[in-house]
């Protein structure tokens, strides 16, 4: 393949051909068949961009606010599991590109670096740390006070996990967490033996189940922290709507766990309007899962999110160079975001209305 990176897509073939297949296969798959998986990116081609032209594009501001902390444009880094398999210290690569673009990571429970690590190795950028409330609320409380600490801004509570999804490459590689890397986070946690070698749980000892989690447990996480909360894998505006009554919670992540929980639900982008038509200006609303482009991406802003975040793409980048491999992601999305602004006549985020995008279905009169 050619050595000129051009699209997001091009980090995506050089991963698959660099990363071990147990690893590449690791991040690429969803559950089940990987029906969700699929739609998460086919679902936004479905939609089409009606532009307005005449509009003086001369000047654009990709800037925006997230929780009241401004960054550069409106895509972040999603939290992903295991960046160490992707390059060696993927978790601190992936938060110092992030900060160098003024944009915001989202650190996973399950990084291959501790909170205070990735922190320490990334200063002055923004950071929201991703959490399991784990049935050890001791620990989780623990944990909190360590993000808290290190600065991260807000609490992104991943929700869809109350028992983990059935992946086939997983099982059938009999994956675990090879000796070299571990996740420091989650030191001091104690699991049973049954869960030590569960491909569940990658190898690291720890599982983050709780079938037990539920709306209380939202409370009580709100009563421990002043961090704001957003919850990660909200799907329905019924949920939607309960997050209303929950104080603590200042924003939603519209995610299906990159496809890889409970496969036949909904594309994130579909999901999307009915969030944000549910919590009005109440909560902020992001999203992430199929987002590949700067078209994408203006699709979601068009459609109610405040901003993206990507995870895959990330990781594309990692196995490609690095730190400078997920700035070099970055940078295609947020210059391809800029194209498709200037193109369908927006100058910044705000002027991205409903009214830009519409399904398919709205042109099949012709």
């Amino acid at each position: 393949m050619s050595s000129r990176m051009v699209c997001v897509a091009d980090f995506e073939e050089y991963a698959n051909e660099k990363l071990a297949r147990t690893y590449k296969e690791y991040f690429s798959s969803g559950a089940d068949q990987c029906q969700t998986l699929k739609e998460n990116a086919e679902a936004f081609k479905r939609l089409r961009i009606r532009p307005r032209f005449l509009r003086d594009v001369s000047r654009r501001d990709l800037s925006t606010t997230l929780l009241g902390e401004k960054v550069d444009f409106p895509v972040g880094v999603s939290s992903t599991a295991l960046q160490g398999l992707a390059w060696p210290d993927g978790d601190i690569c992936a938060a110092r590109a992030a900060a160098q673009l003024h944009s915001c990571m989202i650190v996973s429970t399950y990084a291959n670096n501790s909170v205070e690590e990735i922190s320490a190795a990334s200063p002055g950028g923004l950071k929201w740390f991703q959490l399991y409330i784990m049935p050890d609320r001791p620990f989780t409380q623990r944990l909190v006070r360590r993000a808290e600490a290190a600065g991260y801004k807000a609490l992104v509570v991943t929700v869809d996990l109350p028992v983990v999804g059935k992946r086939y490459p997983d099982l059938k590689n009999r994956f675990h967490l090879p000796p070299h890397l571990s996740v420091p986070n989650l030191r001091g946690l104690q699991s049973s033996t049954s869960q030590s070698n569960d491909e569940r749980n990658y190898g690291s000892g720890a599982s983050p189940e709780d079938p037990a989690l539920c709306w209380k447990d939202i409370d009580w996480l709100s009563s421990i922290t002043n961090l704001p909360i957003i919850l990660k894998g909200i799907l329905t505006a019924e949920d939607a709507g309960i997050a209303l009554e929950h104080p603590g919670v200042k924003g939603i992540l519209v995610s299906n766990h990159g496809g890889r929980q409970l496969d036949g639900v909904p594309a994130t982008i579909e999901v999307l309007p009915e969030i944000v038509a549910a919590v009005g200006e109440r909560l902020e609303v992001y999203l992430d899962g199929g987002v590949r482009t700067g078209t994408d991406v203006l699709k979601a802003l068009a459609l109610g999110a405040r901003a993206v975040f990507v995870g895959r793409p990330a990781i594309w980048g990692l196995a490609y160079n690095g730190e400078d491999g997920v700035a070099e992601v970055l940078k295609i999305l947020r210059n391809e975001l800029d194209l498709a602004m200037a193109l369908s006549g927006c100058r910044c985020p705000a002027e991205i209305k409903h009214p830009l995008v519409v399904g398919k279905e709205y042109y099949s009169k012709l």
